[in-house]
């Protein structure tokens, strides 16, 4: 199984260059993690990587095909789903019901056997209805299956947000900070479950400022500053890193 390329992305918006020549490989089934200050490109790069955005140059080529010729919806029909740094939940909608908007793209039977109320329509409803739920249990929000995601604290609108994308059955996962504003409990959570992800042979790239979370959890890190690439190495050299920390903290700074 082939994993992700970034090689040589830009994109400018007017004559702001939020990125230039940005590159660096994801092994497929790793977790890979995005880093720099804020304004350094990274969600910039994630929508990128999503379809939602489209470089001025560059290739985002994963699993041999190239992403980055193709819109949103196609990206996730490759199997590519993210989460966002600003949670887009449906607040009126149930868990279940927000989880099951996710599942869009992998249902089978078209609209009219569902209008006609045909049994390989219901059928296949309620084998939807049941991952749905087992993707909410494996997110820890079992118990919340009938609530409204506006009547969620902000750890398990987070959490659902995950779950939501985990419908898309993806093999890369982006993660917009996934764990911003959450408790030290509900961080160790999201940690285990994005481990047992990549067990399962998921690739995982993630954007978070909690660098505890991106230190434990990552293999591998690239650091970005001013839309370039600092650095992609491990957490051990990025610690050392001297313009990773200047970054950071600022030339007068020699250590975290």
């Amino acid at each position: 199984m082939k994993g992700l390329r970034v090689a040589n992305i830009c994109r400018s918006f007017g004559g702001l260059q939020a990125l230039m020549e940005v590159s660096f490989d994801v092994a497929a089934g790793a977790i890979h993690g995005l880093i720099g200050p804020n304004g350094a490109g990274k969600t910039t790069l994630i929508n990128i990587l999503s379809g939602v955005l489209a470089p001025s140059a560059g290739e985002v080529v994963y699993q041999d095909r190239a992403l980055h010729r193709s819109p949103a919806h196609r990206v996730a029909a490759m199997g590519v789903a993210r989460t966002f740094q600003n949670i887009r939940l449906f607040p009126t909608m149930t868990c279940l019901e927000n989880v099951q908007a996710g599942q869009h793209l992998t249902a089978r039977r078209p609209l009219l056997p569902r209008l006609l109320r045909l049994p390989s329509a219901a059928r296949e409803d309620r084998q939807l209805e049941e991952r749905a739920r087992g993707t909410l249990a494996r997110v820890g929000l079992d118990g919340k299956t009938h609530h409204l995601a506006r009547s969620l604290s902000y750890g398990e609108r987070r959490r659902l947000e995950i779950a939501r994308a985990l419908a898309l059955n993806p093999s890369l996962l982006l993660l917009d900070e996934p764990v911003a504003g959450m408790r030290r409990g509900e961080a160790a959570e999201v940690a285990n479950l994005v481990r047992s992800l990549a067990r399962e042979g998921m690739t995982v790239l993630l954007i978070e400022h909690n660098m505890a979370f991106v230190m434990n959890l990552c293999s591998r890190i690239t650091v970005l500053n001013f839309g370039r690439v600092i650095t992609t190495a491990s957490p051990e050299e990025v610690r050392g890193h001297r313009e990773v920390i200047e970054a950071y903290l600022g030339s007068g700074e020699r250590h975290v």
